[in-house]
């Protein structure tokens, strides 16, 4: 089965960058979503960025990172990237990988089959 595998994750302060990196194991698909999501105490779990794993990388941004957040993807790793640039205290949150098992993507994290473990990031 997909097992997703988070690290990047660190206290920072505001203005600081971070990269998140989620590497993935025992797919054997080719074409599927993956996205970052993020869930701050108190608060519902929330989209960040996808991308599409085929030839368009089509990607998906909240408005809210759009220009400070990018996703990127490794195929000879098996691995994808979330680099955060400007952070702020409001980005502080656990910060989840999630795979579909089909479909486009989606910022709705009910879509989504596969989670990582969750990263911290901390931004004061």
């Amino acid at each position: 089965d997909v097992q997703l595998v988070e690290s990047g994750g660190g206290s920072v302060q505001a203005g600081g960058s971070l990269r998140l990196s989620c590497t993935a194991s025992g797919d054997p698909y080719t074409k599927y979503c993956m996205a970052w999501f993020r869930q701050a105490p108190g608060k519902e779990r929330e989209g960040v960025a996808a991308l599409y794993s085929d030839a368009s990388y089509e990607t998906w941004y909240s408005d809210s990172m759009k220009g400070r957040f990018t996703i990127s993807k490794d195929n000879a790793k098996n691995t994808l990237y979330l680099q955060m640039n400007s952070l702020k205290p409001e980005d502080t949150a656990m910060y989840y990988c999630a795979r579909r098992r089909y479909g486009a993507c989606s910022p709705n994290a009910d879509r989504y089959a596969y989670w990582g473990q969750g990263t911290q990031v901390t931004v004061s």
